[in-house]
């Protein structure tokens, strides 16, 4: 709602949440005839079925993702919807800066490459999902699987399309590291990676290994941050 760019829609999916979030949501509903709610008939607890039915429920030409706990600057739609009119271009993203669990900001930039194709994010994935803005005829009628790091998949499925990711260059959201979050396990998220690898995208033992190394290596520069 803060954002220099007003012409959009807010899609919440609430993933039967059991706080006050819906009577929050209906009073700025009120307020605004931009904002939408729906909700999951069951708890899902995967991000893939809210994000599918926010899809599936869109009706403007561009699509953004934002999870509850992380932050767009104001400007985040304007600069994006700006550079993909200038550069005709389908896919974009952006840098962005780490954030403490209680919002305090530190200059923890994350600094991304400067376009992804489908080779450089199978390497390892740099689209974070909080800055992808992306055209919805370019998803067409590609969804969010159910599996882990659901995510760096739907940009593989989507860049299978000979669809190129460009980063606007500059920082426009928060990510706000928690404590318990998927991403917080490492282990696990290595033993996701080969998983991704070898049984999604059937990449052969060999350079599976050597993606594993950059993913890796890639994973550690990014923890310093």
């Amino acid at each position: 709602m803060s954002q220099t760019y007003d012409n959009w829609e807010m899609i919440i999916v609430d993933d039967c949440s059991t706080d006050e979030s819906a009577q929050i949501i209906s009073q700025y509903m009120a307020r605004d005839s931009r904002i939408r709610y729906f909700k999951t008939e069951v708890a899902s607890g995967s991000p893939a079925t809210p994000r599918n039915m926010g899809i599936d429920n869109a009706t403007g030409e561009y699509i953004a993702f934002l999870d509850a706990d992380d932050k767009w600057l104001p400007d985040k739609l304007e600069r994006q919807l700006c550079f993909m009119e200038d550069t005709q271009c389908d896919f974009v993203y952006s840098d962005y800066e780490k954030i403490k669990s209680d919002g305090e900001r530190g200059n923890r930039v994350v600094r991304m490459p400067q376009k992804a194709t489908f080779w450089d994010v199978i390497e390892t994935c740099v689209i974070p999902c909080l800055t992808v803005m992306i055209r919805r005829d370019t998803i067409g009628k590609t969804r969010f699987k159910y599996v882990s790091k659901e995510d760096f998949v739907f940009w593989l499925d989507i860049l299978k399309k000979d669809v190129v990711a460009y980063n606007v260059g500059e920082v426009l959201a928060l990510y706000r590291e928690q404590p318990q979050s998927r991403s917080s396990d490492k282990m696990a998220m290595i033993k996701e990676q080969w998983h991704i690898l070898r049984n999604i995208e059937g990449v052969k033992t060999p350079v599976a290994v050597y993606f594993m190394m950059k993913f890796l290596f890639h994973g550690f520069i990014k923890y310093l941050k």
